[in-house]
């Protein structure tokens, strides 16, 4: 069934040749006689290039890929080739393992033809190869008892069952033989399998197999409807060729009932490899129809409300291409896999992987990455016919790969990881004016900020790198002459593709570097609004966001050695205290200029901000000692440093003594503390005192009226404190603290 979808796109314009064994040979290949065209072209060296072309299609189709990939060669070579020979030819040579020869045929294949999407796949990532061929743990494979040395392929689950396909047949008995690959018609097996993935007491299932070639099979979750592919037993089509067909049938009180064709089935063109849903109601298949992608495509159609089938869809861009893609099969948990030679892969059909999802905007269901395999699963030849049990633990697939028992082989694996299909993060290296920047070197960062790759732009200025986590990345771009550009790629659930460009900008010499951390962390903060106003006329010069590096590089253009530079720097951030300094600096040579700043998380004591020690009194008195003064200035620092800070000093005092008394003296004390920091501040109003008593105890040590206290001294002593509560930020203000890294600075007067 494999052999039969794909002949169509083998079959070329029957040319007419001049000896009669060329003719003879081209009829043998329009009747799929492969062995016979061997037969009357092999050794022929004055052939056409048309003749030439179907012995190596022959030799291709009959798995004598060494000869194949020789006569190949030939076609090429000549005036008379055709885009798709050069293709042929390189897939022969990965199913011979030259992996670089295929990659230079393809070079030329992408040349020859630049729209084609196998084209554009391929260059996208050149060296696939390399990364495919890894084993990455995935997989355990192993070839099954029950393999005959004819085909065997195509497993599906049945309740507690296994179907498959094969052409074995009785030892003794005649039997009849199908001209493609001269082995015998296809008929479908039923046998259990058990603890070891092997398929035993295999025996051929009756009730669907037929004269021609019948399978391969799928069934609804509950076994209660089959489809499967058959011969188109009543006719042929124009160009004589006997295509393929599907037919359906449901058990009904026990029995399978009648064997409905599938209303798409047309004696011109081939339906085949059905993939039902787990309800029976959505089913994908392969088809050569007219109106497809190109070869074979995968096709979509579900059922109406009364049983009947409506309207196939192509499968689209995201899974067809001008090649061929077969063999379907669907996870109920929306694993979608099917088998393609137009994509990307190690040679001949390789399995590829998707997960199709519901959309949240639409009705349409969404198809996610599409992975390859890659090894032990895939390899140099045709892999194919892949189902996965309900757990997503093991499963079957089929190759016709060297080292089996026949044509193709059933396989059994242990899927021993979960497969990933991750994300992609693409975009494009640029400079400020929108132009293309080929050369730039991009790195990936992840989210811990360390670098896991690295790619180089192409002539468009286009990158990609393929992610497995969700999160968010960051990149930059690096190239000679040139400020780095920075970007962070936010890659989510919801969207395979990631759009990040860099932006970089030409390096004139001169430049400010801006870096805002965190006070106590160190740490860059994101999402810093950064606004830097010229001092001497009022204008601003740039306005923006740092992004997750916490930097921000502006270029100096227009700037020289000895200029002066003046800045009010303004940062702002939700969740930290606004902050604004004065920058003041003369420029002593070229290069970047740094200008690093930190932020303080807002908070609501100011002891958050600063190490306050405990302002202390003498007895029944009010004044501010010496000591205490060391304590206040530290307040009137930070509130010289945020001129937009409201602070109310509160002050406490123990349960001792009378309520009154303890109002009275801490009232005295907080206006007494409020009144040293007024003097030494802007905005003396920003700050008031107010005593609290013994009103606000911090434990149980109360001992009014008939309650006696028990509690130390040092209990006693947790409630006797001053405390500084943040009441707001304020709305703004030009008053900033300075930054001088120059003799040659602007007025320093608003320094304290």
């Amino acid at each position: 069934m494999k052999n039969l979808l794909l002949i169509s796109t083998f079959i070329l314009p029957v040319a007419v040749f001049g000896q009669a064994s060329v003719k003879k040979a081209s009829n043998y290949f329009n009747n799929y006689s492969y062995s016979k065209v061997i037969e009357k072209l092999e050794g022929k060296e004055q052939i056409s290039t048309d003749a030439r072309r179907k012995l190596a299609d022959s030799y291709r189709m009959s798995l004598d890929f060494k000869n194949a990939e020789l006569e190949y060669s030939k076609v090429v070579a000549s005036a008379e080739k055709t885009p798709e020979d050069v293709y042929a030819y390189a897939q022969v040579l990965k199913m011979n393992g030259k992996y670089a020869e295929a990659q230079q045929q393809m070079d030329a294949y992408a040349t020859l033809k630049a729209t084609d999407s196998r084209a554009n796949l391929y260059k996208q990532n050149k060296d696939y190869a390399i990364d495919l061929l890894k084993d990455k743990g995935q997989f355990d494979v192993k070839n099954l008892a029950v393999n005959s040395t004819e085909q065997d392929f195509g497993v599906a689950y049945y309740k507690d069952q296994i179907v498959y396909t094969s052409s074995k047949q009785p030892i003794s008995g005649a039997y009849r033989r199908w001209n493609g690959n001269n082995l015998p018609f296809l008929d479908l097996y039923i046998g259990k399998e058990d603890a070891t993935a092997e398929i035993t007491n295999a025996k051929k299932l009756s009730t669907l197999n037929k004269k021609y070639h019948e399978g391969p099979a799928c069934y609804s979750k509950d076994g209660n409807i089959v489809m499967y592919t058959q011969d188109n037993y009543k006719a042929k089509s124009s160009d004589g060729v006997r295509k393929l067909e599907m037919y359906e049938s449901k058990m009904v009180n026990g029995k399978w009932g009648e064997r409905v064709p599938f209303p798409l089935n047309n004696k011109e063109y081939s339906v085949g490899h059905p993939a039902l849903t787990a309800d029976g109601n959505t089913m994908y298949f392969a088809s050569d129809m007219p109106g497809g992608k190109g070869g074979v495509d995968i096709y979509k159609i579900t059922r109406n409300a009364d049983g009947t089938w409506g309207t196939a869809e192509n499968m689209g861009d995201k899974i067809n291409t001008e090649g061929n893609e077969m063999f379907p099969f669907i996870h109920e948990s929306g694993l979608f896999t099917f088998s393609s030679d137009g994509r990307p892969g190690l040679g001949g059909l390789d399995v590829f992987a998707t997960e199709i999802k519901a959309s949240t905007s639409s009705a349409t269901p969404q198809i996610g990455k599409v992975i390859n395999l890659g090894a032990p699963l895939n390899g140099s030849k045709d892999d194919f016919s892949f189902v996965l049990n309900a757990e997503k633990t093991k499963g079957y697939f089929s190759s016709n790969r060297e080292g089996g028992k026949g044509d193709d082989d059933i396989y059994s694996f242990n899927l021993l990881k979960p497969l990933k299909f991750g994300k992609q993060i693409k975009g494009t290296a640029k400079d400020k004016e929108g132009n293309i920047l080929a050369s730039t070197a991009v790195n990936l960062y992840d989210p811990t900020g360390k670098v896991i790759n690295t790619v180089t732009t192409t002539e468009t200025g286009a990158y990609s790198f393929d992610v497995d986590d969700l999160g968010t990345y960051n990149l930059d771009g690096k190239k000679e002459k040139y400020f780095d550009g920075k970007n962070t790629a936010p890659v989510v659930a919801e969207q395979d593709v990631t759009i990040a460009d860099v932006i970089l900008e030409k390096d004139p010499g001169m430049a400010l570097r801006t870096l805002i951390t965190d006070s106590k962390t160190g740490l860059p903060l994101e999402g810093v609004k950064l606004k830097f106003t010229d001092i001497k006329t009022g204008a601003v010069f740039f306005e923006e966001l740092t992004p997750a590096t916490g930097d921000y590089l502006k270029p100096l253009a227009d700037k020289k050695v000895n200029d002066v530079l003046g800045y009010k720097i303004e940062l702002q951030k939700e969740g930290y205290f606004p902050k604004t300094v004065n920058f003041n600096q003369t420029i002593a040579k070229p290069g970047i200029i740094e200008v690093p700043e930190t932020m303080d998380k807002e908070v609501k004591d100011l002891r958050d901000l600063v190490v306050i020690n405990d302002i202390r009194f003498d007895l029944n008195k009010f004044n501010i000692r010496p000591d205490a003064a060391t304590e206040l200035n530290k307040v009137i620092e930070v509130m010289n440093k945020y001129p937009n800070m409201v602070v109310e000093l509160g002050s406490h005092t123990d349960c001792r003594a009378s309520v009154k008394y303890n109002a009275t003296l801490s009232d005295k004390r907080a206006k007494a503390s409020a009144a040293y920091i007024k003097t030494k501040i802007t905005n003396p109003a920003r700050i008031y005192g107010k005593g609290y008593g013994e009103s606000v105890l911090l434990n149980g040590c109360a001992c009014e009226g008939t309650v006696k206290s028990t509690c130390t001294e040092e209990e006693h002593q947790k409630n006797r404190r001053t405390e500084f509560k943040i009441i707001s930020m304020g709305a703004g203000t030009d008053k900033v603290d300075v930054i001088n890294n120059s003799t040659n600075s602007f007025d320093k007067k608003t320094k304290k």
